[in-house]
């Protein structure tokens, strides 16, 4: 498993821009680059002025995805961050990229449109560094990761050189301590004063950020140090714990519905957990782990999930149904596997969803249900005695063998 996955990586997460993020950096005290981001080319002349106006400019495409600087755009425009010496040079790369659609290795072959452009004020460089906070699931603490290797893929330095990461738990009742400041800045090689001194504030701030906006990653790559000696956040990138947004309108304010699937925003709307992937049989399940379960077997018996789908573990009648309509909007779905433990859930109130669904959309792909756990026998009795044409699945391998035949049929 990657090295994020295994501690912070959750599709209940909500991710802003890198000019927000680094909004949010400056405001907890975190050293950054003079920036400034314009949605219009209006805005291109006063964004320049407030970075510089003679020296070298970054100019960034701002999406919701890494590889930025190697990506493509579909006019064929290479490079979705690039270095200008020159203000005319700084406009034309903005207008290059502004309202192009960018392509990269975390955006499939769709690509993003960029609908917002950042321009920064270029750092000389002395080292690289990478830095960064998020949860440990498996510990339910704060970890901070750090490595000399900044600029890099992180996943890449874990696989090759793994030795060159540290990890620094914290207890969230003690907070950040002293000693592990020291340890931190002794695992990326700083030791001068003024560095140290530097480094503990720059801690200090990315903590209190992770802790009180609620935050599931916050990232720093690369962290640098400037031939003076400076140290400054050349990149920044901020998730946050979806299920606590009720506790910040401030940070709901920054969420860029452009960026996101609209059937993930759709589920959202109904409270349902809503990740599109790029199979073709779409999951329906109760609890995170089991819908995680579920797409691993699906994959065991040679199917492919076209999403990830938890309705909770109380969701009523109108959720299954409208979970069922964001399911069957997508065109890559081919079939569908209804996997449900009752536990507060009970199967009846699931099978009364899976028949209004029925009522109410046309489902004409094959449909596997696997119900087991609270009112079991009345959920059966129910989907059985609505004569809808589904298949029952006896357990999960069970469930999971039937769909993925049914699928290798229609593709016979």
């Amino acid at each position: 498993m990657a090295l994020l996955e295994t501690f912070a990586k959750h599709p209940d997460d909500m991710n802003i821009h890198e000019y927000q993020a680094k909004e949010l950096f400056a405001a907890y005290g975190i050293p950054v680059p003079a920036g400034k981001a314009a949605q219009a080319e209006d805005e291109f002349e006063t964004a320049l002025d407030a970075v510089s106006s003679d020296g070298p400019v970054v100019v960034k495409s701002q999406i919701h995805a890494g590889g930025r600087g190697k990506g493509t755009f579909t006019d064929g425009y290479q490079g979705g961050v690039k270095v200008v010496k020159t203000r005319e040079e700084g406009l034309a790369a903005a207008k290059a990229m502004l309202g192009n659609t960018l392509v990269t290795n975390q955006t499939g072959p769709a690509g993003r449109e960029v609908k917002t452009v950042y321009f920064s004020e270029a750092s000389s460089i002395a080292k690289e560094y990478y830095l960064a906070i998020l949860l440990d699931r498996d510990t339910s603490t704060p970890v901070f990761i750090a490595s000399t290797e900044g600029g890099m893929d992180i996943e890449k330095v874990a696989e090759e050189t793994p030795e060159k990461i540290a990890k620094v738990h914290v207890d969230p009742a003690q907070g950040l301590q002293a000693f592990q400041k020291r340890r931190i800045a002794f695992a990326l090689g700083l030791d001068t004063k003024e560095q140290l001194k530097q480094l503990d504030k720059l801690l200090t701030g990315l903590y209190n950020l992770f802790w009180e906006k609620d935050c599931s990653l916050v990232e720093i790559n690369p962290l640098i140090t400037t031939p003076e000696g400076d140290i400054q956040a050349l990149d920044a990138k901020v998730n946050f714990d979806a299920n606590a947004l009720f506790r910040h309108p401030d940070v709901q304010a920054m969420r860029d519905l452009g960026e996101e699937d609209p059937k993930e925003i759709e589920a959202s709307k109904f409270g349902l957990s809503y990740i599109a992937l790029d199979g073709n049989i779409a999951c329906l399940v109760n609890g995170a782990g089991l819908a995680m379960a579920t797409m691993d077997i699906i994959k065991h018996y040679g199917g492919s999930p076209a999403n990830f789908l938890d309705v909770g573990g109380g969701a009523n009648a109108d959720q299954v149904e409208a979970a069922f309509k964001i399911i069957l909007s997508d065109p890559n779905v081919k079939g569908i596997l209804v996997n449900i433990f009752g536990g507060i859930m009970s199967c009846k109130t699931i099978a009364d969803g899976i028949i209004a669904a029925a009522r109410n959309v046309d489902i004409t792909v094959p449909l596997v249900v696997r119900l087991e756990g609270n009112h079991v026998k009345e959920g059966k009795q129910a989907l059985e005695e609505s004569g809808l044409p589904l298949i029952p699945g006896d357990s999960l391998a069970d469930a999971a063998q039937k769909i993925v035949a049914e699928l290798k049929k229609i593709s016979a």
